[in-house]
């Protein structure tokens, strides 16, 4: 079944006339050939239907040319290789095209898989055919997979061909077409690009030539082969849906055709489900899942002139209430394909929303079959090529793209401005090496950069858009050049990129780097915690000896025994328990005994030819370790510090003099030595808290303030409270580089009149 066939087939699905949906010819496995050629007086008859005044002669000659120049060559699918040409021949038979175009398709093989030359075929068709077939000759495959000047070079070859005489392209769309619905046969490697290549070039080029049935068989016919388990999912769907709505569908239908009756107006109405590529790609779009989709089914109301138009639109508003914001008028401001309907979403039976296209029978030819549309087998109204000029916004587009191949310095230039008219419901960026990247509109630089790579968009620290440094999250513009600035020493992207992301791919891998990140952070802990317990007891640790003992603390990798340790759901003697069943765990001592204490202090100090292996180091929040600071002070370099974990956590860092310690006295197992690693080159800050006691008096605050400022440090948080009338409490929480950074403000502060006291705030 040709594929403007399938409106019927989608009609009777939506009015519950067939009892299992198929929705269209391409909604299950791609069709295998005919088991039946179609015979020479079948084609002539074909042509006859639409043109009495067919050239009967001439389409016997090609199709017996055609016929014994193929010969005994078969198809991956092992058919005569004859029925393909036959078959793309039939599919333009459906479009109502000229002689001409329908013998170039059956020829269009011949010259470059048979010894068939253009010489022989200009001397027995003529110079038009053999001008049509040496120009499908011409066309090389587009790879979109290939370096950018050849596929530049390949899109310049086809859009020149087109241009010359555009049945190239629907003869070129007629013979992608079937080889799509026979894709079964091809091996699965080639099967794949060329589904990407038909996704990427036909389909949008055959949608730009207002060709929209076409483009929705080939959008669908590509996804079935490259989201196969998507598109399982969507059709079982929508067929759920068609069986359930069948009513529902039919008293929609027939209450738009009494009400448009009864208002003396002739109609023909009909509700028509939307394919699977576009249900996708508007849930992906939309972040929005299928029960969410309010606009699955569309109903057409076809009239016979555009007044009809308005007032059928008059009949429905004053019927339905209006969803405010979908209406749209594409009589009266066309689309650039040409296409021209009303469209309008009202509130139908059963608070249903119902999506309405009206739009007259000539508008519904040319929203179907595009520039096919303009009715090329006519005679005495010159070329095809020169009615269209005069009568297709679509073939003006398709001008004016040619146009632009005189003024390209190179093949790359013409592909930028190519494509980015080709794809205009995206947005098509470029990396600095000339790589398209395509991408949904709204998509920021994350995006782009996960499109790259996953490596990539992980490791992104800065953009340049067009040569300019912008944010990462600026939104991107057709033709843009992105060059994604990334460093090795971010191995995780920040979670809060996740809310930022557009596409499904970067979120995921955003979460997921996410999730990696944090195991392996406490993975990192539960090593050195591993190895300090290991170390002290003096015996010796090893993997293997670990990977041995796994069964015993359930966990299926030495990687989930560490991460366990780190969160504190596992304890490191349980681990040297499972490794070593005679080992018993000592008794520390608690936290303020005379000689031995639970922890090992270690200063900052100028570095050491050797450190303790039992000693965690402690680098700040952006350590590789899951660490933060005491809530209500912090610490900086130069305290003495200690680490306590908490499960699920990680380590908090205290001050030794902090009072909160007392608090894990009785839990020696939590506490961990901890010193401080530093890299004076890249100084950090960190927090603390202090209290000011100033003199209530107009600019106080302004004081102290710039007394912090001059000092180079900054204001977190600050809260005031009132102690007496003239007195006010200021706690400050600051960020500063060290231990000596803190006292010269804290000194500072103490030299102004205005302040009484102040004083640092252990958490």
């Amino acid at each position: 079944m040709a594929y403007w066939r399938r409106s019927s087939w989608q009609m009777q699905a939506a009015t519950g006339q067939v009892a299992a949906a198929p929705g269209s010819a391409v909604a299950e496995k791609p069709k295998s050939p005919r088991s039946r050629m179609m015979r020479q007086y079948d084609l002539v008859e074909r042509v006859r239907t639409y043109n009495p005044d067919t050239n009967e002669d001439l389409l016997n000659r090609a199709y017996v040319y055609a016929m014994k120049a193929h010969g005994t060559q078969t198809r991956a699918s092992g058919d005569p290789y004859f029925s393909h040409p036959l078959e793309v021949a039939a599919i333009l038979t459906n479009l109502k095209l000229d002689d001409a175009t329908i013998v170039a398709a059956l020829l269009h093989d011949t010259i470059e898989d048979t010894e068939a030359t253009r010489a022989e075929i200009d001397n027995i068709f003529g110079h038009e055919i053999g001008a049509l077939v040496e120009g499908l000759t011409k066309l090389k495959r587009l790879e979109l997979v290939s370096r950018e000047a050849k596929q530049a070079e390949n899109l310049r070859k086809l859009l020149l061909a087109i241009a010359d005489d555009v049945r190239v392209l629907l003869i070129k769309l007629a013979d992608r077409l079937h080889n799509m619905r026979t894709l079964e046969f091809v091996p699965h490697a080639s099967r794949r690009r060329i589904a990407e290549e038909t996704l990427d070039i036909y389909a949008p080029l055959a949608g730009r030539m207002g060709m929209h049935e076409m483009r929705e068989e080939l959008e669908d016919l590509s996804f079935h082969v490259l989201d196969p388990e998507a598109y399982a999912v969507v059709k079982q769907r929508l067929d759920a849906l068609a069986d359930r709505n069948r009513n529902l569908i039919g008293e929609i239908e027939s209450q738009l055709s009494k009400n448009l009756q009864k208002n003396g107006i002739t109609a023909r109405v009909y509700g028509r489900r939307k394919q699977p590529f576009s249900i996708w790609t508007k849930m992906e779009r939309k972040s929005v899942g299928f029960e969410q989709l309010s606009d699955i089914y569309g109903f057409r109301i076809i009239l016979s002139d555009a007044e009809s138009c308005y007032r059928a639109l008059g009949v429905v508003h004053t019927t339905w209430p209006v969803v405010p914001g979908r209406f749209k008028d594409y009589i009266s401001t066309p689309k650039q394909n040409d296409y021209r309907s009303l469209h309008t979403t009202v509130i139908g039976p059963g608070n249903q929303r119902v999506e309405l296209q009206i739009r007259t029978e000539e508008m519904n030819q040319i929203a179907e079959f595009g520039i096919a549309a303009h009715a090329f087998y006519k005679e005495g109204m010159g070329s095809p090529t020169e009615r269209l000029k005069h009568r297709s916004n679509a073939f003006a587009w398709l001008r004016h793209t040619v146009g632009i191949l005189s003024e390209s310095a190179n093949p790359e230039e013409f592909l930028e401005h190519t494509k980015l008219e080709l794809f205009h419901d995206q947005v098509f960026c470029f990396t600095p090496k000339g790589k398209l990247i395509a991408l949904p509109r709204q998509a920021n630089v994350i995006d782009f950069a996960y499109a790259v790579h996953t490596d990539v968009g992980n490791s992104a620290v800065g953009c340049k858009i067009n040569g300019k440094f912008s944010p990462l999250s600026s939104e991107l513009q057709n033709g843009d050049e992105v060059e994604v600035l990334t460093s090795q020493a971010q191995s995780a992207p920040p979670s809060a990129w996740e809310s930022l992301a557009v596409t499904g791919k970067a979120r995921a891998a955003i979460r997921r780097a996410t999730r990696t990140a944090v195991r392996d952070q406490y993975a990192g802990l539960g090593r050195r915690i591993v190895d300090r317990l290991f170390a002290r007891a003096k015996i010796e640790y090893a993997d293997d000896k670990l990977k041995g003992a796994l069964p015993r603390l359930a966990r299926a990798s030495i990687e989930d025994v560490m991460a366990s340790v780190g969160r504190g759901e596992l304890k490191a003697s349980d681990v040297a328990r499972a490794m070593y069943p005679d080992y018993k765990e000592e008794r520390l001592v608690k936290y303020g005994a005379k000689k031995s204490l639970a922890v090992k202090l270690k200063l900052k100090s100028p570095p050491q030819p050797a450190r303790s292996t039992s000693v965690i180091p402690v680098r700040g929040i952006n350590s590789d370790l899951p660490v933060k600071f005491a809530p209500n002070g912090g610490a900086v370099p130069g305290d003495r510090i200690v680490g306590i974990v908490t499960p699920g956590e990680g380590i908090t860092i205290y001050p030794i003099q902090s009072p909160a310690l007392k608090d894990f006295e009785e839990e020696p197992e939590r506490w961990l030595d901890v010193r401080w690693d530093i890299d004076e080159a890249m100084p950090q800050r960190f927090p603390a808290r202090i209290l000011v006691h100033n003199v209530n008096e107009p600019g106080s605050l302004a004081q102290v303030a710039t007394v912090i400022a001059e000092h180079d440090g900054n204001i977190d948080n600050i809260s005031m409270s009132r102690r007496s009338p003239d007195f006010t409490e200021l706690t400050i929480d600051l960020e500063v580089y060290d231990l000596k950074h803190l006292s010269a403000i804290i000194a500072q502060l103490r030299a102004k009149a205005v302040v009484a006291k102040v004083e640092r705030v252990n958490g």
